[in-house]
């Protein structure tokens, strides 16, 4: 297949086509379960040993997955409808489940994959579940990303985005609530928690340059200013 050929699969007809669509629905929407189950036990000790207001703070994975779940089902909703995606910025809700998507699937989505990779660098064995992690949250990452035509959400959704993010930094390495490590990497909290804000404020940049391309974008096509 030649270049051009492969650049369909990176195009707005394919990624916003209904099929492709109810495919990461289903695909986000699984992995979303897996990965609360997968949280299970760190659920059950935070509740009982900590305090259950910490529970929101535990999932981080599973709960960026289920932010870009939604995402994916109010894209299936407005085609159903006949409506088309548009240019204009979106409203409230959608905007902040946008944005919080954008940026918690591109964080947890990098920061997963280097803490199985640091792992293994210090002797951790990775099993299948390892592999089947990594290349799944590379996935989240990547889909983050390749939807940025499909975005709308305004910069105020994005700074609403960014305090969450910055406050479950801070619950995780203050208070403890971090997701649990592979037992090579838990002397080493202190690089784990410096790169995760890092990752934090890289992943808040992202979503802030997605806002501004749209901008741009608009203003050069319809003379018009979009906020």
């Amino acid at each position: 297949m030649s270049i051009r050929g492969w650049t369909y699969f990176f195009s707005r007809e394919f990624l916003g086509s209904r099929q492709m669509l109810w495919t990461l629905f289903w695909v986000n929407f699984l992995g979303t379960i897996y990965g609360y189950i997968w949280y299970g036990n760190q659920l059950k000790f935070t509740a009982e040993n900590m305090s259950p207001l910490y529970l929101p703070f535990v999932p981080d994975s599973p709960t960026a997955s289920l932010f870009f779940t939604w995402f994916l089902l109010i894209l299936l909703l407005r085609r159903a409808n006949d409506k088309d995606t548009g240019r204009k910025p979106s409203g409230g809700l959608r905007s902040f489940v946008e944005a919080f998507a954008v940026i918690t699937s591109f964080k947890y989505g990098i920061w997963a994959v280097a803490m199985i990779m640091a792992g293994a660098y210090q002797g951790d064995r990775l099993v299948w579940q390892d592999w089947m992690l990594t290349f799944s949250h590379l996935g989240m990452a990547m889909e983050a990303l390749l939807y940025y035509r499909f975005y709308r959400f305004r910069w105020m959704a994005v700074l609403f985005a960014a305090c969450w993010v910055l406050l479950n930094d801070i619950m995780d390495y203050a208070v403890g609530i971090y997701p649990w490590l592979p037992e090579v990497l838990e002397d080493d909290l202190t690089p784990i928690a410096s790169f995760t804000m890092l990752l934090s404020w890289a992943s808040i940049a992202v979503a802030l340059l997605l806002w501004r391309w749209r901008v741009r974008k608009e203003r050069k096509e319809t003379g018009t200013k979009s906020v």
